[in-house]
């Protein structure tokens, strides 16, 4: 598959995949001290610019890689993660370190236990080593509205990072770490890892544990793993569901004798896209079948419907005490999403049933669908309206247009680099059948 190449100035992490420290590690040649440090050095170095992480944890990070390395000395060997820093979304609930939800609501939250899939990424040996910034609330594709600032592009700090793992994508693409944990109801990880150059999952829906994890929109949010590459992730992803992978799980080929059959979705089918960014995916793609997909531009008004009315309902209250502790476009946003009718809501949820059952038909066909991440680069930081050749569009329905349908259906959909448009990464998007992670993942190593 296609790997960047790292934006100037990138970290330690930037050069090396898990495996290769995780073999390191074993070998003698590095210790988890070592990596942590490494880590907290770039950290530094960078944050300042990229805005990158709302909290670095140096005692905390420090402690838990000397507690690795201890373990690794004795014997105890808990998995290919053991002793691998990893950074996790300030959505998600680390025990005794601040949680803000990217928000002045939560300025000074520090829970008191750890998310389950931090708890298992701690289990597995993974070194904490800070909190990412987050869009606030989540509610936000575009990762520059936060209450600690807006996370910036690696290869273009003007540029968004994408939301709303904004900081995740972000610090593991300036190589700061090799993993991050993010959050995607609509497109959350996989749209700052196409606009960041990195790969990122959106698994399956409920197929891990949102335990601990702020929601924005709870029928529509899961938790996934960013990377540099797809075996990277892989790794993360099969800890953070906890041995529920099935390594066997969507195999390949049907008729095409082990190769996959990957079915090409238009982007015009939901939304224009730049040309040179549809070609970029499509280059790696090249015998794919085109696919029409039923339900398209119903299932983007149902995104709408069903995100922002449990959205509402979750920050109704904070609406009601204290809106000048809100930003004032989610504010905006949220008294918008009080006005979706009841009716509307049920008629979102019968779209989501019935275009279910038509998608998941298209994988006795193909293995995999495949289309660009997002139809355009990163815009500049702030901007809501972009122009795509003659045309100009409302940044936040772009970056959401391609990612968003395959979160109301609950599938599994996988960002790989697809190289770059104007010195801007690109990404390809790939979606299958429930899961089917395993298969993403495989499909994607045969890409490039």
């Amino acid at each position: 598959m296609t790997v960047l190449e790292p934006p100037a100035g990138a970290g330690f992490f930037a050069a090396h995949t898990v495996a290769e420290l995780a073999a390191g590690l074993r070998g003698g040649e590095l210790t988890p001290v070592e990596l942590v440090e490494h880590a907290l050095a770039t950290a530094d170095r960078l944050n300042p610019s990229l805005n990158a992480f709302v909290t670095v944890d140096e005692p905390g990070a420090r402690a838990a890689a000397r507690r690795a390395a201890d373990e690794l000395a004795a014997g105890e060997d808990r998995g290919p993660l053991h002793g691998i820093p990893v950074a996790v979304k300030d959505l998600v609930d680390t025990a005794g370190l601040r949680t803000t939800m990217g928000s002045r609501h939560f300025a000074d939250h520090v829970p008191e236990r750890d998310a389950e899939c931090v708890r298992r990424l701690r289990e597995a040996g993974a070194v904490v080593v800070g909190k990412t910034v987050t869009h606030e609330f989540a509610y936000g594709p575009t990762g520059d509205r936060s209450a600690s600032g807006p996370g910036r592009n690696p290869y273009r700090p003007d540029a968004m990072s994408g939301g709303s793992s904004a900081g995740s994508a972000a610090a593991v693409a300036a190589g700061i770490v090799p993993l991050a944990v993010g959050t995607d109801t609509g497109g959350s990880v996989r749209i700052p890892a196409a606009l960041c150059g990195i790969t990122g999952l959106r698994p399956t829906y409920d197929t891990v544990p949102a335990d601990g994890v702020f929601p924005l929109s709870p029928s529509l949010d899961s938790v996934g793993p960013l990377a540099r590459t797809a075996a990277d992730c892989r790794l993360m992803w099969r800890v953070l569901a906890d041995g529920g992978a099935d390594e066997t799980s969507g195999e390949l080929g049907g008729e095409l004798g082990g190769e996959p059959r990957i079915g090409w979705v238009a982007p015009e089918t939901f939304h224009p896209a730049d040309d040179a960014v549809t070609g970029a995916a499509r280059a790696l793609v090249p015998g794919a079948e085109d696919v029409e997909v039923p339900y398209a531009r119903e299932l983007l008004s149902a995104y709408r419907d069903i995100q922002t009315s449990e959205a509402y309902s979750i920050h109704a209250e904070r609406i009601a005490t204290a809106p000048e502790l809100f930003g004032e476009e989610l504010l905006a946003r949220l008294k918008t999403a009080e006005q979706v009718r009841g009716w509307h809501y049920v008629r979102a949820r019968e779209v989501q049933r019935r275009a279910t059952a038509a998608v998941v038909a298209l994988f006795e066909r193909h293995d995999v669908l495949a289309m660009p991440t997002v139809p355009i680069t990163a815009p500049t930081i702030g901007a809501r309206t972009w122009h795509l050749g003659e045309t100009e569009v409302d940044v936040r329905a772009a970056l959401l247009s391609l990612t968003s349908a395959w979160g109301v259906v609950g599938l599994p959909a996988l960002s790989v680099p697809a190289g770059t448009v104007g010195g801007l990464p690109v990404g390809l998007q790939l979606v299958g059948p429930p899961r089917s992670e395993e298969l993403l993942f495989r499909t994607a190593e045969r890409l490039g």
